[in-house]
């Protein structure tokens, strides 16, 4: 697994979210954005996460934060997750994996002695300039907004 880093340019992506919307980087040119992977939609860790990400939300467009969710779920998942929970910002249904591994968050994971490829739950907080500027890879789902503003 190659994580980006702090640092590095964030990758010019580009992928549908939840609605079928095209999303790409460059949409976010001038704003501050803050793109959390998770591995599945209407999991309990990733359902905490985006529902403190939610709650959180309007302190976080205070400080100029943009978000967006992304794991490999299908738009049809993402959706529901959305609707079920909702969620103000968008959702990245990356089927594909192209936004999961331009970030470098696919790779090995071990839980419950099992070994298998995954998404790390990873967030990356990217400047106006589109430079990654904070990487959280330890996400404490219940408090996530606050490691984002920390």
């Amino acid at each position: 697994m190659n994580t980006l880093k702090v640092g590095n340019k964030a990758p010019n992506f580009e992928s549908l979210d939840e609605q079928g919307n095209t999303v790409k980087l460059s949409d976010f040119k001038g704003k501050k954005l803050v793109v959390f992977f998770y591995p599945k939609a209407n999991t309990p860790t990733c359902t905490v996460e985006a529902c403190n990400l939610r709650d959180e939300y309007t302190v976080l467009q205070e400080q100029g934060y943009e978000i967006l969710g992304v794991s490999a779920d299908t738009a049809k998942k993402q959706s529901n997750f959305k609707k079920k929970f909702n969620f103000p910002y968008p959702l990245l249904a990356d089927v594909d994996k192209t936004v999961i591994n331009a970030f470098g968050v696919w790779g090995e994971k071990k839980f419950m002695g099992r070994t298998f490829d995954g998404i790390h739950r990873v967030t990356f907080v990217i400047d106006e300039e589109g430079v990654i500027v904070k990487v959280i890879d330890k996400v404490k789902a219940k408090i996530h907004a606050h490691q984002i503003l920390e």
